[in-house]
C-alpha cells in the first residue's frame, strides 16, 4: 500500500437537526444539537485512515481549544499529524450546519486558520519522489496553495486528486496537473458551465475537463453512482440505494475511499465502486467524520 498525503481544511462542525431548512429571514425550531470534527480535508483524511489508508495530513489550525481537539481526534484515527501548523493569530475554522428530515443540509463555513494555509506550510520533503503516491486536495484553503501543491506534486510523479469543493472557476494551468478530478453535479456546472442531467451531459462535461488536461474524471451523481471517464472506460458506475439520514460528508468519504482503493492498486472503475459503497454507508449516519465507515463495514 502506498502513502496518501491530504492537504486541506479542518473545522469544528456545529450541527442542528430540524424538520425543514429555514428560508431567508425565517427562524425554525430545531431539535438535536451536536459538535463534530469536520472540514473537507480532515474528513477525507479520517475516511481514508478508517478504510485502511496510510495517511499524512497537512492543515492549519488555531492555537485554541478546537485546534487541540482536532489534533487529538486525528491522532486517535492513526493519522500522521506532525506537519499540522498552529496559527497564533487566527482561530480554528468552524462550520454551521443545518440538516433536515430528508438528510439535506445547508452549510456556512468560517475558514479561520484554513484561510492562512500557505505553500510554505507544506514541507518540501513531502514532494520527494516516491514518498507519496497520491495527494488529495480540496478548495477550502487558499487557491494559491492548492495550485502550488498540485503543480509541485505532479512534477514529482505524485498522482493529484482534486475534489473541487466548494466549487470555483479553476485556472487551466491547475487543471493540466490534475490526475483525477471528482466534482459533483453542481460543482461540475459551476466549473464547466454544463448542467449534468444525464449520461450524455456528464460525457460532455468530462470532455471539457479532459480537453483542459485532466487525465481522469469522476462526476459524482449521489445515489445514482458516479460517471467515470478515463482512456479505457466511459460510463456510469452504479451507486447503492439507501435511506439518507445526513449527506454532509458523503463526498468526503467518497474521496477518501477512492484514494485508499487507488493506493492499493485497484483500477479506477473498481475504486469508484468501493467509494460508492463507502459513501452510501456514510449517509445513513449523522455527522461528518463520525459517519465515515471502517474497512470491515464496506463489502467488496
Amino acid at each position: 500500500m502506498k502513502k496518501i498525503l491530504v492537504v486541506g481544511s479542518s473545522n469544528t462542525d456545529m450541527v442542528i437537526k430540524t424538520d425543514k431548512l429555514p428560508g431567508p429571514g425565517e427562524t425554525v425550531l430545531g431539535g438535536t444539537f451536536f459538535m463534530n470534527p469536520g472540514g473537507k480535508g480532515a474528513n477525507q483524511a479520517v475516511a481514508a485512515a478508517r478504510l485502511g489508508g496510510k495517511v499524512t495530513f497537512v492543515t492549519k489550525i488555531g492555537n485554541d481549544l478546537f485546534g487541540s481537539q482536532t489534533i487529538t481526534v486525528l491522532k486517535k484515527e492513526g493519522i500522521d499529524t506532525k506537519n499540522i501548523v498552529r496559527d497564533e493569530e487566527s482561530p480554528s475554522g468552524v462550520a454551521l450546519i443545518t440538516v433536515n428530515s430528508l438528510g439535506e443540509n445547508i452549510i456556512v463555513v468560517a475558514p479561520g486558520s484554513n484561510g492562512k494555509l500557505l505553500p510554505e506550510d507544506i514541507p518540501g520533503t513531502h514532494f520527494s519522489p516516491g514518498k507519496y503516491e497520491i495527494m488529495l486536495l480540496q478548495l477550502e484553503i487558499p487557491i494559491m496553495t492548492v495550485e502550488y501543491a498540485a503543480l509541485t506534486a505532479a512534477e514529482n510523479g505524485i498522482k493529484v486528486i482534486l475534489n473541487p469543493a466548494p466549487a470555483q472557476k479553476l485556472h487551466d494551468y491547475l487543471l493540466k496537473h490534475i490526475w483525477l478530478i471528482t466534482p459533483d453535479e453542481t460543482e461540475t456546472e459551476i466549473i464547466t458551465g454544463i448542467k449534468v442531467t444525464n449520461e450524455f451531459s456528464a460525457e460532455n462535461a468530462s470532455n471539457y475537463f479532459r480537453k483542459k488536461g485532466v487525465k481522469n474524471v469522476i462526476i459524482t451523481l449521489g445515489g445514482k453512482g458516479a460517471y467515470l471517464k478515463t482512456d479505457e472506460f466511459s460510463g456510469i458506475v452504479p451507486g447503492i440505494t439507501v435511506e439518507a439520514v445526513d449527506t454532509t460528508a458523503a463526498g468526503d468519504v467518497f474521496n477518501g475511499a477512492l484514494a485508499v482503493a487507488l493506493s492499493e492498486g485497484k483500477k479506477l472503475e473498481e475504486a469508484v465502486l468501493f467509494a460508492n459503497r463507502a459513501a452510501a454507508l456514510s449517509v445513513t449516519r449523522l455527522g461528518a467524520q463520525a459517519s465515515a465507515p471502517y474497512r470491515g463495514e464496506v463489502k467488496v
